[in-house]
C-alpha cells in the first residue's frame, strides 16, 4: 500500500513541531538584569557644594602683662604690659604689637620703655614676600627719646607649617632717632631680621627674634641689634604663662650710658 503523501507531510511537520517546542522548553530563561544600588559619581560641582567652606581666621591677639611688687627691706616696683595681635589672609598678613614697662627702686625709677612695631607682607610666592616693617621705641633709662624705624623690605620663609615658622627678611631702612639733650639725626640704613616660631606639642610655644639695623656709611660702628627669647605654656583655656628675655644693644648709646639693656620678664597671658 502506497505511503499517502499528504499524511507523510503532516506527520513530518508533528515531528518538527514537537521538536521545536522540546528545543525551546530546554533553553534556560534569562536572568533578569540585576537591580544596582550604585549611584552615579558626584560631578565635580556637587562635591565643591557638598564640601563646608574653608574656615576664616580672624584677628589673633594675646595681652600680656607682669608685676613685682617688694617692701621691706627692699622697696621696688616693677610693671610690664604688652598686646600683640595678627592676622592672615589668603596671600597678606599683618602684625602688630605693642609693649612698655616702667619700675622703680627705692622710689628711683629704674626701667621705663615702650615700643611698638607693624608689619605687612604680601606673599608673592607660597614662601617669598615683600613688605613693609616700621617700628618705633622709648627709653627712658637709655636716655633715648625716640626711634623711628621704616624699612620696605623683601623675605622667604625657609620653614613653614603647623608647628614650626622660620623666616629671614632684609630691607633699605630709614633711621629718624633723638637722644636726650642731643639733637635729632635721620640717616639711611640698611635693616635684616629673622624670627623662628616653634609649637611644642599643644600646650607651649617658643619664639625668637633678631632684628639688625646700620649705618649704610657706617656700617661698623653705629648699628642696633634687638634679641628677644620666649616661652608661652598654657595653663588652662585661652590663659598661659610666659617668660620672656630681651636685649637690647646699642653700638654708641647716650652719653654716659652703657651699650646694653637686658630684661627678663615673667608673666602671665590672654588669647583671644
Amino acid at each position: 500500500m502506497k505511503d499517502n503523501p499528504a499524511r507523510t507531510m503532516s506527520q513530518a511537520c508533528a515531528l518538527a513541531l514537537t521538536a521545536f517546542v522540546m528545543m525551546q522548553s530546554g533553553r534556560a530563561a534569562p536572568e533578569p538584569a540585576a537591580a544596582t544600588s550604585e549611584k552615579p559619581a558626584a560631578t565635580a560641582t556637587e562635591k565643591a557644594a557638598v564640601q563646608p567652606p574653608p574656615e576664616k581666621k580672624g584677628w589673633e591677639t594675646t595681652a600680656a602683662a607682669g608685676l613685682t611688687l617688694t617692701r621691706g627691706n627692699s622697696d621696688t616696683l616693677l610693671v610690664t604690659m604688652s598686646l600683640d595681635t595678627q592676622r592672615k589672609w589668603e596671600k597678606s598678613e599683618i602684625g602688630l604689637g605693642l609693649s612698655g614697662g616702667y619700675g622703680e627702686d627705692r622710689s628711683v625709677r629704674s626701667m621705663e620703655y615702650v615700643r611698638g612695631h607693624g608689619d605687612y607682607r604680601e606673599m608673592i610666592t607660597p614662601r617669598f614676600y615683600t613688605g613693609l616693617h616700621v617700628d618705633g621705641a622709648y627709653d627712658g633709662i637709655a636716655n633715648l627719646d625716640y626711634r623711628v624705624v621704616i624699612s620696605p623690605m623683601a623675605g622667604y620663609y625657609l620653614v613653614q607649617n603647623d608647628m614650626t615658622s622660620l623666616r629671614f627678611e632684609g630691607g633699605p631702612a630709614l633711621v629718624l632717632e633723638r637722644y636726650s639733650h642731643q639733637p635729632q639725626s635721620g640717616y639711611w640704613g640698611v635693616r635684616l631680621g629673622e624670627r623662628l616660631d616653634q609649637k611644642i606639642g599643644n600646650r607651649a610655644k617658643f619664639w625668637q627674634s633678631l632684628d639688625y639695623v646700620a649705618r649704610v656709611d657706617r656700617w661698623s660702628d653705629k648699628y642696633q641689634v634687638t634679641g628677644e627669647l620666649g616661652i608661652d605654656t598654657t595653663i588652662i583655656k585661652q590663659w598661659s604663662l610666659r617668660l620672656v628675655f630681651q636685649d637690647v644693644y646699642e653700638s654708641i648709646p647716650a652719653i654716659g650710658k652703657k651699650h646694653n639693656d637686658m630684661r627678663l620678664i615673667g608673666g602671665i597671658a590672654y588669647s583671644f
